[in-house]
């Protein structure tokens, strides 16, 4: 008896230590006004001095969102409302910033509705009429080539802008882009408060995963751990912006497949989870519009053994240094473009056979702001790759590190993820990095 009350005592415990941080859906509306209110009055007048841009117009239709607008609507909308137009002016000479609706209510405590709709009927009409009471020099739209985030102004609603604007404010128009990208990868103090809880959620959660409470050698399979992944997810209340992989690298003939490792495995392999399996999970959570994307190894012990093979260590400890050598290059200015390269060139010296494919994180995952490589482009990323890293920004340093495993005859790709944030005193991991692997198995977990 006392047996199965240590075991439901310590599945509580368990319990408890993965839910205890994620906050009711009322406080979490709370904190999400309260973030949104310090990043409109406090970052966005400094983003659109720095840009230079006085005037930004986003226009977005209900259910085809651009993506900035989501990110500045309250907690209780989860959509924009028909056709919403929210204007931002900022004149730092006179002190005056002006956050304006055209629209028929007022969004949330922070945005004023400006829309007399006896006086224009049309809402463009309404639009023209704060342009040519304010009198900006620049009217800046959301446009972007590079930056999906950054292009969230559909084709309909262009057209019908453009049309309506006077030839001196057409010319007036530029793209909004830097200014979108500024305004999506800058986290503010009191979002880096919050930040570490998502993290530590996160690796919570997949240490419960890579346990003996949720892996049975020889009977749970990668997709059935997947799936476990994210009905925990969706159990606690949480969302995820992607679906989660598992994938297992083993003492077998079978090579490593980016495709595959990025996607799932094919249905032809054998997914049982064995003991000496190597294992693999890419991983991420949405909470508090903050998202996480983190990857991690676990070592399935083997009859006889207590820890993992000094070789699973070693190639581990490789991949670490490949994340100190990327990290070490990260300077303000310095493009995406050049911080790949010289990581590369440095893990080159060291005889480290990498492929580093990092990337910003905050309002999305795979987020706007300098792009460090993708898998299949290891010269550089045209576009995206070539902007500057800033300070106040946060990364998932992803990457692997191919190390030559002599007892399995074959390389095994080492496969990390963290997510990190750079400032003026450098770069650190949000709530640490994995350096030992997870260990299923024996009477670890």
């Amino acid at each position: 008896m006392r047996k199965k009350l240590s075991a439901w005592l310590a599945f509580i415990l368990i319990g408890m230590a993965t839910h205890a941080q994620v906050l009711p859906l009322k406080e979490q509306a709370r904190i999400i006004d309260e973030v949104l209110a310090d990043r409109l009055n406090n970052l966005l007048p400094s983003l659109m001095d720095k840009n230079k841009i006085d005037m930004w117009v986003i226009v977005s239709r209900e259910y085809n969102e651009d993506p900035v607008i989501r990110t500045m609507l309250p907690a209780t909308w989860l959509s924009a409302r028909r056709r919403t137009i929210l204007v931002f002016y900022n004149n730092p000479n006179t002190q005056v910033f002006k956050k304006i609706a055209i629209s028929r209510y007022a969004i949330g405590d922070e945005i004023e509705a400006q829309w007399d709709m006896k006086k224009f009927p049309d809402q463009w009409d309404a639009l023209n009429d704060i342009i040519g009471q304010l009198k900006p020099e620049k009217i800046a739209l959301n446009t972007s080539k590079h930056f999906g985030q950054a292009d969230g102004i559909d084709h309909t609603d262009f057209e019908e802008l453009t049309q309506k604007l006077s030839a001196a404010n057409k010319a007036k128009l530029v793209s909004a882009a830097d200014l979108a990208v500024a305004w999506l990868e800058s986290r503010t103090p009191r979002e880096m408060q919050i930040y570490p809880q998502l993290n530590s959620i996160s690796h919570k959660i997949i240490a419960e995963g890579f346990s003996n409470k949720v892996i049975t050698p020889g009977i749970t399979t990668s997709d059935d751990l997947v799936w476990w992944f994210r009905q925990k997810v969706n159990d606690m209340g949480l969302s995820t912006w992607f679906h989660p992989s598992v994938n297992i690298q083993r003492n077998d003939q079978v090579a490593f497949d980016h495709l595959k490792a990025f996607s799932k495995e094919s249905k032809d392999q054998d997914n049982v989870i064995r003991t000496g399996d190597l294992l693999h999970v890419d991983f991420g959570i949405s909470y508090l519009r903050l998202n996480t994307d983190i990857q991690e190894h676990a070592y399935v012990l083997a009859p006889g053994q207590k820890e993992a093979p000094a070789f699973l260590t070693e190639g581990l400890a490789k991949a670490n240094r490949l994340q100190d050598i990327l990290t070490s290059q990260f300077k303000e200015n310095r493009t995406g473009n050049q911080i790949l390269a010289a990581a590369l060139a440095q893990a080159k010296q060291e005889n480290i056979n990498g492929t580093i494919y990092t990337h910003p994180l905050g309002y999305h995952g795979h987020a706007a702001g300098p792009t460090i490589g993708l898998w299949d482009q290891q010269n550089g990323v045209s576009g995206s790759g070539d902007y500057p890293m800033h300070f106040q920004t946060a990364y998932s340093i992803e990457l692997n590190a191919a190390v030559d495993i002599k007892e399995w005859n074959k390389p095994v790709r080492f496969m990390l993820e963290q997510n990190g944030y750079f400032d003026k005193n450098g770069f650190w991991y949000i709530d640490g990095r994995q350096t030992k692997l997870h260990i299923v198995g024996g009477g670890n977990n």
